[in-house]
């Protein structure tokens, strides 16, 4: 895609904003970028684009929109833009037709889903550098994909977002996978069906499209949205069928890239050698190393790269042990569905709750988890949604209602809880929920959790009751 001399307007002036207006002038385009934050606008000044504050038309003789992708198809601009017959398209977008200009453009791996996609980034990027491969993890997971395809990299391991798959139309990876699906992001989307069509693009161009066949919205993405001739590959926490990885036994199979997948099967890694433990990252390894697997990655270097992943902060990290009770930051489970992931890892949990639930529902987490929880503690906007599901579904378990804010909410939450555990027990922080009602973002909620936890177990805790 040939950007000299073209007009495009950026909407939006963060991480994504940035890199897209410094892409698109190092290339020759003339642009203008606009934000409603005046401040952080300002912050683009000297990147050779035209700030315009506030815009909610497009200018005369815009060429293309590049929107972020936190910016709702119902923005007054993009609507706008659109009306006027304008292509709107995201930095994702962008990213792929900038990359088909390069002489040696990477090789896309693609990886979407509701929960899991950054252990699961993660984990493919070490498989891959295990198998000598030059890769990088980008995207959704905190560097902008555009600014990794000039990079000179072999391959990408690229997170997706909804919002970003939302704005991408050509995007044609070598192999994708919507890990599961469940309620989130409606707020954005407007209806499940609509946040599905999202993450359903990711397969429309793929050669290797691959499934949770454990999860039925995954199974009918698939099945939906992958081209005529497609490369079709499962995994499931179960014996693995002809072309498909799963669990027999304590270890990790593909039956799906071998030489004979009808008759014979490649051992991976043993289940209890991944990290971190819970079944929900169990099938993020096997997702993983089937798109390892499609780029010619051996099972030594899948094997390799699982021992040697380090997982990100925040995601089911244990903090310590104190009194027999472990202390687990999950603060990155900001839905119903990733709670219930770190929730059943353990068998007797206090659970810690609450923030922004985004319109999605937590009585069938609440039912499917009661019989494991030993006492929950809310806190946030959406504590009284999760209580009255307690109410309805775990009658009999302890709950305490956190009524302050900030780092004092979060110490009062992890005292109490502390009250509340049996040596042998799981404290957890596994929110449900998005955590902009009380903290920056889900790493200060985590921090806040760890500092608490830490505080406590040394006597330094003011948890303000």
């Amino acid at each position: 895609m040939v950007f000299a001399g073209r007009n495009v307007l950026v909407a939006g002036a963060g991480v994504t904003g940035r890199s897209a207006v410094r892409a698109l002038t190092e290339r020759g385009a003339r642009v203008t970028v606009t934000d409603g934050n005046a401040e952080r606008l300002a912050e683009l000044d000297g990147l050779g684009a035209e700030l315009a504050p506030g815009l909610t038309e497009p200018p005369a003789g815009t060429d293309l929109v590049v929107t972020s992708p936190g910016w709702r198809p119902t923005a007054p601009l993009l609507v706008a833009s659109a009306a006027a017959g304008i292509e709107v398209i995201g930095d994702v977008e962008l990213a792929w037709r900038a990359s088909r200009d390069l002489p040696n453009p990477a090789t896309w791996l693609a990886v979407t889903g509701t929960n899991g996609k950054t252990t699961t980034v993660g984990m493919l990027e070490s498989m891959l550098r295990a198998g000598g491969v030059h890769a990088l993890a980008c995207g959704n997971i905190g560097l902008p994909v555009l600014d990794a395809v000039f990079e000179g990299y072999e391959v990408l391991a690229v997170e997706l977002s909804s919002f970003q798959l939302h704005w991408s139309s050509t995007l044609a990876p070598h192999a994708s996978v919507v890990l599961n699906l469940a309620e989130d992001h409606l707020d954005w989307h407007g209806t499940m069906e609509s946040y599905a069509a999202a993450k359903g693009t990711i397969h429309a161009h793929s050669n290797v499209v691959v499934h949770n066949s454990d999860d039925p919205w995954s199974v009918r993405l698939a099945g939906e949205y992958a081209p005529a001739g497609a490369k079709r590959v499962g995994f499931r926490l179960d014996t693995p069928r002809p072309g498909e990885l799963g669990l027999v036994e304590d270890l990790l199979i593909d039956r799906a890239y071998g030489p004979d997948p009808q008759h014979s099967a490649d051992e991976l890694i043993s289940a209890s050698e991944v990290r971190p433990a819970g079944p929900h990252n169990l099938a993020n390894a096997l997702a993983a190393a089937a798109l390892a697997r499609a780029y010619g990655i051996d099972p030594a270097g899948v094997a390799k790269g699982l021992r040697e992943f380090q997982p990100g902060a925040h995601r089911a990290v244990e903090v310590g042990e104190f009194g027999g009770v472990r202390y687990v930051n999950d603060s990155k489970a900001t839905n119903p569905h990733a709670a219930a992931g770190s929730l059943l890892a353990h068998s007797s949990v206090v659970w810690i709750a609450g923030g922004q639930l985004k319109g999605a529902a937590v009585d069938e987490l609440v039912e499917v988890v009661a019989g494991r929880l030993r006492g929950v503690v809310l806190m946030g906007a959406d504590a009284p949604v999760i209580a009255a599901a307690l109410a309805r579904h775990a009658p009999d378990v302890p709950v305490h209602r956190v009524a302050s804010g900030d780092d004092g909410a979060m110490n009062e939450a992890v005292s109490v809880a502390s009250d509340l555990a049996r040596p042998g027990d799981v404290v957890l922080l596994a929110p449900a929920g998005a955590s902009l009602d009380m903290f920056r973002n889900y790493a200060h909620r985590g921090d806040a959790f760890a500092d608490a936890v830490l505080a406590r177990a040394t006597g330094s805790a003011d948890d303000g009751r």
